[in-house]
């Protein structure tokens, strides 16, 4: 059981730096997603049963679906804008 800790802890780890350090957004959110994944499967370890729902609703649910929603939008502003440009030519 303390191999799959510690393992959980590193994963924990490589997921934070990797979220900063991606280029890309969609990439970003998805290991984000993986990263509150991961803390909701240490908080259930811990016996805080309440601390591992809520991080799996709001960290790797809520928060990452307004995430893609804003990602989204902001695509299709860029769109829209590239699209507006095309037609003044």
């Amino acid at each position: 059981m303390t191999v799959f800790i510690y393992m959980l802890l590193g994963f924990l780890i490589v997921c934070a730096v990797a979220t900063c350090l991606h280029k890309t957004l969609l990439t970003s959110i998805i290991i984000f997603m993986a990263y509150s994944t991961v803390m909701s499967i240490i908080w259930a370890i811990l016996e805080a049963p309440d601390l591992a729902i809520t991080e799996a609703a709001v960290g790797a649910g809520v928060t990452s679906i307004l995430f893609f929603i804003t990602l989204k939008k902001i695509r299709a502003v860029e769109v829209t804008e590239q699209e507006d440009e095309q037609k003044k030519k």
